[in-house]
């Protein structure tokens, strides 16, 4: 461990220590980091990451932390978020650059505003480039992959661009779960700016539709399994509207695991296997998470998945 003075030598963005995480998740759920740092660039990422392991302090990178499920006891070592400090889009000779910490919303906005299309589906998406890149997210039959040219990381102790066929994008995952995103530049047609805008507002009609979005949420709890839907996979086993402690499986979306308001990341750790557990038991099929479990010990995660 080490004492944030000596980070700051170094560092130029914000650090903190004993952070409560519960304040910067979609979920509204989590304990403290250990320590906390927002670099104020790409520089500072760098930076930050070799002090950390010349110190021998593990960390993990944040956006807006969509798509994860942070323990009640927090996180040790340093939570690394890059939201604040990489934050630029940008056209650059037909790409459209952005860097790892801009929302999806305002990416896809900025490319409709230059009559980029290719990318109107994604909006609803409650996360950051850098996660959906890693996560290669997706939504209404369209991925973040789709049009994607290259992506900028940090591996091993260089900064490097790796193209799309070298990025391993497959359903929900991408070849980048050892590396560090930066950035992505992606290679877009063009389109007309009403029409990308009216097909954008459909699909968040859509989205509104059917998913409880007025909730504290991560997003999609389970991956859909091939030929069907996690949600209806949920929904057929009579767990819509479920509770445990705070916590709620949608009535909206089985798909869905909702904080009513205090809830604990145990609540929805007990909600996951009540769904695995039922779902296995009427369909034979096993769900797989695709929140990511954060600080767990090794024993609550086996048991999530046994």
């Amino acid at each position: 461990m080490f004492e944030v003075d000596e980070l700051r030598k170094i560092f130029r963005g914000h650090a903190a220590v004993h952070e409560p995480l519960n304040k910067y998740t979609s979920f509204r759920i989590g304990g403290p980091a250990e320590y906390y740092l927002e670099p104020a660039d790409k520089h500072d990422v760098v930076e930050a990451i070799r002090f950390l392991r010349r110190t021998n302090v593990p960390f993990m990178m944040m956006g807006r932390g969509s798509n994860m499920l942070v323990s009640d006891e927090g996180v040790r070592g340093a939570v690394i978020n890059l939201e604040q400090g990489l934050n630029k889009v940008w056209v650059d000779g037909g790409r459209v650059r952005v860097e790892a910490g801009v929302g999806m919303a305002r990416f896809v906005d900025f490319c409709i505003q230059h009559e980029f299309a290719g990318v109107e589906m994604l909006p609803g998406i409650p996360g950051t480039i850098g996660g959906a890149v890693m996560m290669n997210a997706g939504a209404y039959g369209g991925e973040i992959s789709d049009h994607c040219a290259d992506v900028e990381v940090y591996r091993g102790d260089s900064v490097v661009t790796v193209p799309k066929a070298e990025a391993d994008f497959s359903y929900r995952r991408s070849g980048f779960q050892h590396d560090i995103i930066l950035g992505a530049s992606f290679l877009l047609p063009h389109g007309e700016k009403a029409t990308i805008i009216n097909r954008r507002r459909e699909l968040l009609v859509k989205r509104n539709a059917t998913q409880p979005l007025n909730m504290p949420n991560s997003g999609s709890m389970f991956k859909n399994p091939q030929g069907t839907h996690a949600a209806k996979l949920i929904e057929d086993a009579g767990l819509k509207g479920t509770i445990r402690g705070k916590a709620q499986i949608s009535e909206k979306h089985g798909n869905f695991f909702l904080n009513l308001g205090g809830a604990t990341a145990a609540d929805i750790i007990d909600l996951i296997k009540l769904a695995r557990d039922k779902v296995r038991k009427k369909s034979g099929i096993q769900l797989e998470l695709e929140v990511k479990l954060v600080g767990f010990s090794d024993a609550i995660v086996q048991s999530v998945y046994a």
